[in-house]
Parts: structure tokens; C-alpha cells; sequence
């Protein structure tokens, strides 16, 4: 008798436990359903949400009377974490200057971040992630704020000439920013108008980019008037970037479309969590664990001032096993760039290793550019569309190169 009455409290306990799992998993956090700004109320849904439902929906109704979220400061991302945007418009306001969303790990200040896992931004719908309609800063790190466009390295923000703000961008004008993260999904979303990279990875691994469509040309309009938006990038993937699956993006952005980047290793001063950079980790180089490798990217439709995809590392930095395959361009330069100098200290011979890419077509000065002394790469299947003689054109000694195969490039309309 005793044994079927704790057996009969184990089943009782049992099925509690399931129905308690059960109604956590239908209740639906929103930001509807808290107070304050809309930046405070998302992340105040995001808080309730981790480490209970793991999810918070983000629908097309604010609760404010309007159909769009207006955000004045970053969005912070924990582990495990699910945001479904439903039919939402999302805009940094005129007042932000930071990220739309961003791993919780990282900012002004940290250091030496903690890794985060599972984070998913899903898209159901009509889906838009806007920039301000009159952003304080845009461009990278490198860009001075200038209220109107000049020759240099300049940028167009509301912030130019205005005593205690910053005149340089930084990585605060990157829409998605997510660093030390193992395991990201984005998916099914637009992205118009972000301030410089619509998104961008450091230290980032497995992770899924997919659905995207971009709309970030070289200008937009701000109080009737045009201005000029430098480094306005589609997906950026720097330091340490391993196993990812980019597919099916297409759309405008002013920059490269797709940039594999790692840069900035001989900087003067390569800390993180610092604004002298448009990284929010550290530029330093750790070995191995900082190479770039195992990225899948497929069927792409861009236009681009500059190209679809650049490659592109310094010194001893390795950027390997990288895998394209459909590719179609409208631009001003390349439809692949493997090697860009001009960045620092040249490539080491084979660092860049492992590019294979197939399937694709463009036009601008050449269908492939190769910069540095790469080794073991194929370039398959190529439809070059420009005028010049080049297919591929070497900016190098092309007997520095090591093991490169091209095959069946084509140049169409020559005559």
C-alpha cells in the first residue's frame, strides 16, 4: 500500500509538472505588456522572458496607438533567447545612437566578455528594421561626422560639429551586433537605411543568416535634402567567425554586400569595449581560435558601389574554407575580392586558403580580384559581363598565388 501511494504522488506530481510546462509555453510575452519607452518595454519582455518562456513576440500593434517601435538605445540580447518580430517596423529614432540589437555580453567597458548561446531573431510577414529618418552618426570607426558630403573619410550625422559628442562613427552605428555568440538565427527580415553594417559578427560561430533583403544604398534624404552614408555594408563577419550558412540575401547596400574581414591587428591600441573601433571586441590576434573558416554562402542577388564579396585579412590572420556558390552582381568593382590590401600589414602567403566559389556573374572592373598570395582556391562557372579584358584580375605577382584553379570564366558581350 505504501509503495502505490508514493507511486500514486509521483504520477500526481508528474502530470502538475506537465501542465505547468505546458501553460509557461502558452503564455506570450510581449512588450505590450509593460510600461515606458518602447526601448524599455522590449527589453523589460526580453528580461521577463529569460529563463522562463525563452521567447518574446514583438507584434505589429504598439500598445502606444502607433504601428511602429521606436528605440533610443540598444536592444541587449541574452542566452537562449527567441524574439519573434510579427509584422513589426522597427526604427532607431534621431535620438539613438547605438545598435538595434545586440549580444548582452558586450559594450563600452567589457573586456573580456562571457560567451552567449542561442539567440534567434525570427521574422513572420512584413517584416522592416529601419534606421533613423535623421541618424546622429553613420560610417565606421575611421568616418568624421560631417553635416554635409566632402571629399575624405567622412560620413553624414546629426552629431557634426556638436560640442561633447563624439565625431567619429564607432561600432554603435551597426544595426545587429553580436560577438561571442555560439549558436545565432536571423531570419526574414528588411533592413533599410542602417547608419554603416546592416549587421556584424565577432567571435561569433554556428549561426544562420537567411531571408534577408537590404536597402541600404550610398544616400537618403533627411530634411529634403540628400546626404551621403559611408560603409554601409550587408553582413560583416570579423575575428573568429566559424560555421556559418548565409543564403538567400539579396537587395542594395552602398558597400560590400557580404565582407570577411580580419583587420586592425598591428592598431595602436586594439582593446575592446572601447568606441575607437567598429569592433566592440579586441583587434588582437589569439591564434587559431581567431581564424575565420567553414562559411557556406549561397544565392545572392546584390548591387553594390564596391562588391558583392570581399575576403580580406592581415598579416598572419587566417580566413580559409569558404565556400560560394550563386552568385549575381550589379556594381561598380567585383563580384569577389579575395585579399584586400590597404588595411595593414600584407597577407602571409597561403593565410587566405580554401576560398572555392562557383556559379557566378557580374560586372564592374573584374568578375574575381585577387589582392594577396593565396593558395588552394577554385573559381568555377563565371558569367563577366563588364568591359574591361580582365576576368580575373591579379593586383599581385600571380606566381606568389599557390594552386589556383579557374575554370570555364566566361566574358560575355566583348567584342
Amino acid at each position: 500500500m505504501r509503495r502505490f501511494i508514493e507511486n500514486h504522488w509521483i504520477v500526481v506530481f508528474f502530470f502538475l509538472w506537465i501542465a505547468g510546462c505546458s501553460e509557461q509555453n502558452r503564455i506570450e510575452i510581449t512588450p505590450n505588456q509593460f510600461d515606458g519607452s518602447d526601448t524599455e518595454r522590449i527589453q523589460a519582455a526580453v528580461d521577463k522572458a529569460s529563463g522562463t518562456t525563452g521567447k518574446v513576440v514583438i507584434p505589429a500593434n504598439n500598445a502606444n496607438g502607433t504601428q511602429i517601435w521606436k528605440l533610443d538605445s540598444a536592444i541587449l540580447l541574452p542566452s537562449h533567447m527567441l524574439v519573434i518580430l510579427d509584422n513589426c517596423t522597427i526604427q532607431l529614432s534621431d535620438s539613438c545612437r547605438d545598435n538595434m540589437f545586440r549580444s548582452n555580453n558586450v559594450g563600452i567597458g567589457i573586456t573580456d566578455p562571457d560567451w552567449v548561446r542561442d539567440i534567434r531573431i525570427i521574422g513572420i510577414g512584413d517584416v522592416v528594421l529601419k534606421g533613423a529618418d535623421n541618424p546622429r552618426a553613420t560610417g565606421d570607426g575611421n568616418r568624421i561626422l560631417v553635416s554635409e558630403n566632402q571629399p575624405g573619410r567622412v560620413s553624414y550625422g546629426s552629431d557634426a560639429g556638436k560640442e561633447g559628442c563624439k565625431q567619429k562613427g564607432d561600432w554603435r552605428n551597426i544595426m545587429i551586433l553580436m560577438a561571442y555568440v555560439d549558436g545565432f538565427k536571423l531570419k526574414h527580415v528588411q533592413i533599410k537605411n542602417a547608419h554603416a553594417w546592416a549587421m556584424s559578427f565577432e567571435r561569433t560561430m554556428n549561426a544562420e543568416i537567411s531571408d534577408i533583403t537590404f536597402d541600404c544604398p550610398a544616400s537618403q534624404m533627411v530634411n529634403g535634402e540628400e546626404v551621403f552614408i559611408r560603409n554601409r555594408d550587408g553582413i560583416d563577419l570579423r575575428h573568429g567567425c566559424k560555421n556559418f550558412r548565409i543564403h538567400d540575401i539579396s537587395g542594395t547596400t552602398e558597400d560590400d554586400f557580404i565582407a570577411l574581414s580580419t583587420l586592425g591587428l598591428s592598431a595602436e591600441n586594439t582593446a575592446g569595449g572601447t568606441l575607437n573601433s567598429t569592433m566592440v571586441t579586441s583587434r588582437e590576434w589569439r591564434g587559431m581560435e581567431d581564424d575565420t573558416e567553414n562559411i557556406f554562402i549561397t544565392n545572392i542577388v546584390c548591387k553594390s558601389l564596391t562588391r558583392a564579396i570581399a575576403i580580406r585579412a592581415n598579416d598572419i590572420a587566417g580566413i580559409h574554407h569558404v565556400y560560394i556558390h550563386g552568385v549575381i552582381f550589379e556594381g561598380g568593382f567585383n563580384t569577389l575580392l579575395v585579399g584586400g590590401r590597404g588595411y595593414g600589414n600584407d597577407s602571409k602567403p597561403g593565410k587566405i586558403n580554401n576560398i572555392h566559389a562557383m556559379d557566378l556573374m557580374g560586372d564592374g572592373r573584374s568578375l574575381i580580384q585577387i589582392d594577396e598570395a593565396i593558395a588552394d582556391c577554385s573559381f568555377i562557372n563565371g558569367l563577366y559581363r563588364g568591359d574591361e579584358d580582365q576576368i580575373v584580375m591579379y593586383n599581385i605577382d600571380e606566381n606568389k598565388t599557390r594552386n589556383i584553379i579557374s575554370q570555364n570564366l566566361i566574358q560575355l558581350n566583348k567584342e
